[in-house]
């Protein structure tokens, strides 16, 4: 792109040059009559944006004095000569949309006041040369902000896999509720950790991107990470913790789906995620799971798999009730068991009439969660006796 040479563009760019400092102000002022956003910023950002506008201006002079041919700076070296004498942070405080506003005052500014500075004759070569030069001036604009998104974009993925990896990792610290923050974590409420494969057919910024739109849609927060070939995703407001996971199962890859149980904020998140992470290890053992499924409902896969935690579990919370029971409900669930699952087979072993046997099993299953008539509860409740006895917990 070259600009035709005028009948007198040193003495054009003698007029104009002197006339910056006017210009300038005579931009701000309509900028402040103009623009409300502009009247709000501190005194340090308006007096930044007055830079700018003068860079603009001086750097339109610059390249107008300089030879016909030449043509107008575009891409790094508008950049640098406009928006670098400027902070990086001022884009998070003007946005786009405001820097284009500014840009096209201030070049209107400038055509208003071309008749009263130039000769007749210079005029509409300027006019026509401030009309290039500000289409070079847009571009720019768009490359800052372009630029700064792209760099947001990588430091918010990379404090993000930061705070997720804190989670996992147990280690909460005072920079995790921070950092949490920062990335627009709002702190709701109760929080889960959901875990499952990372999808095939998606990239990681779409993944994240669906997860944080499904979640978003259900009132929670979401953060995201991928660790190997898992998809962590760490939901914020959660009220039930399966109900929370359907929401954003759909996202994650094939295989089984997890969900620990609610914590009361992200910094006792980690509770919630060592049991998901316990419960994705073991979910293989129980091929017909449920998607999601709850970490506790794979306590006795997790306990066979080594996890103390749902080993302490199984014992304090199942056995030890049956065991501290008023009548004889341990030992009405084990010959239960033992006979098959078989009603008249316990009560004739009890000695006892088959309706104690079923009232004894439906105070097992309110006592406990877990009903002994239920294939899988049985499966849960006959690991929980054979924790409790390897254990040596008595009355």
């Amino acid at each position: 792109m070259t600009r035709p040479r005028g009948p007198a563009p040193q003495r054009a760019a003698d007029a104009l040059q002197r006339a910056t400092g006017a210009l300038s102000t005579a931009a701000m002022a309509r900028m402040d009559q103009d623009m409300p956003w502009f009247r709000d910023l501190s005194a340090e950002d308006r007096s930044w944006v007055g830079v700018i506008v003068q860079a603009g201006i001086r750097g339109f002079v610059d390249w107008y004095r300089r030879a016909g041919d030449q043509p107008a700076p575009g891409g790094t070296e508008m950049v640098a000569s406009v928006f670098g004498v400027a902070p990086r942070a001022l884009a998070g405080v003007i946005n786009l949309q405001q820097t284009v506003d500014l840009v096209r005052l201030s070049i209107e500014v400038v055509e208003a006041n071309v008749d009263e500075l130039l000769d007749p004759g210079d005029a509409a070569d300027v006019r026509a040369a401030v009309l290039r030069y500000a289409r070079e001036v847009a571009f720019a604009t768009a490359e800052v902000y372009a630029r700064a998104a792209e760099q947001r974009g990588a430091w918010d993925a990379r404090l993000e896999a930061l705070v997720v990896d804190a989670v996992l990792r147990s280690e909460p610290d005072e920079t995790l509720l921070s950092r949490a923050s920062a990335l627009g974590w709002a702190g709701r409420g109760d929080v889960a950790v959901v875990l499952g494969a990372v999808p095939a057919d998606r990239s990681e910024s779409g993944t994240f991107e669906e997860v944080r739109r499904a979640a978003r849609s259900a009132g929670m927060d979401a953060l995201c990470a991928v660790q190997g070939d898992r998809l962590v995703v760490v939901l914020g407001g959660v009220t039930d913790p399966r109900a929370a996971a359907e929401r954003v199962t759909g996202v994650f890859g094939d295989g089984p789906v997890v969900v620990g149980p609610v914590s009361a904020d992200l910094g006792q998140a980690h509770v919630s995620a060592r049991a998901a992470l316990s419960a994705l290890r073991a979910a293989p053992g129980w091929p017909q799971a449920p998607r999601p499924v709850r970490s506790a409902e794979l306590l006795p896969e997790r306990a066979l798999a080594g996890d103390g935690h749902a080993r302490r579990h199984l014992v304090e919370e199942v056995y030890l009730p049956l065991l501290h029971a008023r009548g004889t409900l341990i030992e009405t669930i084990a010959a239960y068991f033992e006979h098959g699952s078989s009603i008249e087979a316990t009560a004739r072993a009890l000695f006892v009439h088959p309706n104690t046997v079923r009232y004894r099993l439906r105070q097992a299953a309110e006592l406990t969660g877990f009903a002994p008539t239920d294939a899988r509860d049985a499966f849960t409740l006959e690991i929980a006796l054979v924790l409790g006895r390897q254990s040596g917990r008595t009355l």
